[in-house]
């Protein structure tokens, strides 16, 4: 897997250093991204990360599509500097004049989502409801008190819990 998409980068690049004649460093590329992200890259520290579980199942379009997306942002960044916007005008020149791609924003992958504990947390409300993530029914056993904003009852957790 890293094998092809480290050979697309270095296509990308290629592209890149023929369509702006002059070099361009490549980046360090590594495959520890997870959740909704397919790529993303690091400006300033010239690297790509990639998510290998969206590749698995988007291989084609991944290859074509995120690889160049994240390798236009490093170029843009070199070529223009810091202060440009992210998906910007100089990156969708990139990716429409270098790579000949439509400068999407945002990939459609589908993506699973891991299920997640809700904690219960009632107030005196007839509908006084509420789930709470982990984090903070954690904080809610250190010490912190959260309140409802109809009856100003402090919430108490229910003692059950639920997955979403």
């Amino acid at each position: 897997m890293p094998e092809h998409i480290q050979a697309r980068v270095e296509a990308c690049y290629q592209q890149a250093e023929t369509f702006f004649k002059r070099p361009f460093p490549r980046p360090q590329v590594c495959f520890k991204l997870r959740g909704q992200k397919a790529g993303v890259a690091h400006l300033s520290e010239n690297k790509l990360r990639f998510n290998p579980q969206l590749y698995r199942e988007n291989r084609e379009d991944f290859l074509k599509q995120t690889v160049a997306h994240e390798v236009a942002h490093l170029v843009a960044h070199q070529l223009f500097g810091p202060k440009i916007q992210a998906h910007g005008e100089e990156w969708q020149l990139i990716m429409r004049g270098v790579y000949e791609l439509p400068p999407h924003r945002c990939h459609s992958y589908a993506v699973k989502r891991r299920p997640v504990s809700r904690f219960i947390y009632l107030c005196s409300c007839p509908d006084g409801e509420f789930p709470f993530s982990a984090q903070r029914h954690a904080l809610v056993s250190k010490g912190r008190s959260y309140y409802c904003r109809r009856c100003r009852k402090t919430l108490v957790f229910s003692g059950h819990q639920r997955t979403e």
